[in-house]
């Protein structure tokens, strides 16, 4: 592996009692888009993973800081040809097209007035996909904004940990002008032990307005998804 791209080495010599790295090679792989690759690659971008250790999970991707993130975020997934969820604020789908443009991409309504609430609803779900072995890949912002925050919020944590499901880290790196998968792991329920491979891994990666992006780490008290 280019030195460029190697792992961090909190995914390579782990604390063993923080996450557990899925290290390499991973057998579920997609159908990729040449289209969305040719696309990526004519703005001066690319993609760079090797497969996904199971059919269900959650992928965080960071930072975001821009729009332009979403425009990226979406050539990559259709690139790799994962078909992954994310969580989106319910009045969006409420708009006329707009919402079932959404729909089509992937999106989420998030259900707040669910009696389980939204991390509550998305964990019986991710439940109830791997059970079925049903895909299912939910691709969240850890920040939860474009501003730059104290800190990350919550729900990517409590799905993953929850549901008992790998977490992908996902880097979007302006200063390599790469979609990097950098690693997987599972959660230990140690959220500073956690935070810290996290930080680790995403040392470095700069998003297109570096100044906004949040630092690795919770926020410092009670959030929202």
């Amino acid at each position: 592996m280019p030195p460029r791209h190697r792992l961090s080495r909190a995914l390579i010599a782990p604390d063993p009692h923080g996450p557990v790295p899925l290290p390499p090679p991973h057998a579920v792989r997609f159908r990729a888009s040449r289209l969305a690759h040719a696309l990526l690659r004519l703005a001066g971008w690319r993609v760079v993973e090797d497969g996904f250790p199971a059919r269900q999970g959650v992928a965080i991707v960071y930072p975001h800081t821009s729009n332009w993130d979403f425009v990226v975020g979406v050539l990559a997934k259709w690139a790799i040809g994962i078909p992954v969820r994310f969580w989106g604020k319910d009045t969006l789908f409420d708009v006329p097209l707009f919402g079932r443009w959404l729909r089509w991409l992937g999106g989420i309504p998030i259900e707040r007035r669910s009696p389980r609430g939204a991390v509550g609803a998305m964990v019986h779900t991710m439940r109830e996909a791997v059970a079925r072995d049903e895909l299912l890949w939910l691709a969240l912002s850890p920040e939860g904004t474009r501003r730059r925050t104290p800190g990350w919020r919550s729900g990517f944590y409590r799905v993953a940990l929850d549901a008992d499901v790998p977490l992908a880290l996902v880097a979007l790196d302006y200063s390599r002008r790469e979609v990097r998968v950098c690693g997987f792991l599972r959660l230990s329920g140690d959220a500073a032990r956690d935070y810290a491979c996290l930080a680790e891994a995403f040392a470095g990666v700069r998003g297109l307005r570096p100044a906004q992006a949040s630092p690795v780490q919770a926020l410092p008290k009670p959030d929202t998804v």
